[in-house]
């Protein structure tokens, strides 16, 4: 799903299986965001085969956070030249309490390992320039991405439509993803691109969704 120039949405819609959007910023660099299960990533290939890419034509992995839903198919890109990047601190978690997580549902954390870390400020790849936000909450180290040329924030499970991220996970925290979504909110954004559900287009409908969430959700978290 094309959502403007150089911006695919592999976006995830079945109601029996869990999986997360996947997106694809398709310009010099070629960028994938939260590549999802690995056993179901056969839906974001076929996407990028109707684009005439493989998943070998990657050149970098960002995962918002290592819930198995979001990373565990990064280990389909070990033989490729993509890189893999994280947030420090959430690498730090998957090593332990996620470690436990992942081995419940048969997944190698170890195989999983960055090659490098996201810092909170800019990342620059070519003519792409995103901005890495810190947003824990969700997760000890989740990440939002936005890309000021576009006005468009990737939210992982920050932020969703009409919702937000859980809490009752380890490492989830209500008071901090409180603050994370604040932190969101300040941004002049046009595109919510989130983990789960769907997209949100406009900055009027942007700030509205801000503005329900915590006048609706933040007593409950």
């Amino acid at each position: 799903m094309k959502i403007f120039n150089n911006l695919h949405a592999f976006l995830w819609q079945s109601m029996t299986t869990n999986n997360c959007n996947t997106y694809l910023i398709n310009g010099p660099s070629r960028v994938l965001i939260d590549p999802g299960h690995r056993a179901l990533f056969d839906h974001v290939e076929l996407g990028l085969r109707q684009l005439g890419l493989t998943p070998a034509d990657m050149d970098l992995i960002i995962c918002t956070h290592a819930h198995p839903d979001h990373i565990e198919a990064v280990q389909l890109f070990k033989d490729t030249p993509a890189l893999f990047a994280l947030n420090e601190i959430e690498w730090q978690w998957a090593q332990g309490i996620g470690k436990q997580m992942g081995a419940a549902l048969g997944i190698d954390m170890d195989a999983l390992r960055p090659d490098f870390f996201l810092k909170p400020g800019e990342v620059s790849l070519d003519d792409l320039q995103l901005e890495v936000f810190h947003t824990p909450g969700h997760s000890p180290g989740s990440i939002c991405l936005y890309w000021p040329d576009n006005k468009a924030l990737f939210t992982g499970d920050v932020v969703f439509k009409e919702g937000l991220g859980r809490t009752d996970l380890p490492g989830g925290d209500g008071n901090k993803l409180k603050q994370s979504i604040k932190q969101l909110a300040q941004l002049d954004v046009q595109w919510v691109l989130p983990g789960h559900g769907e997209i949100i287009a406009g900055t009027e409908q942007v700030q509205k969704n801000f503005n329900e969430i915590e006048q609706f959700y933040f007593a409950y978290i």
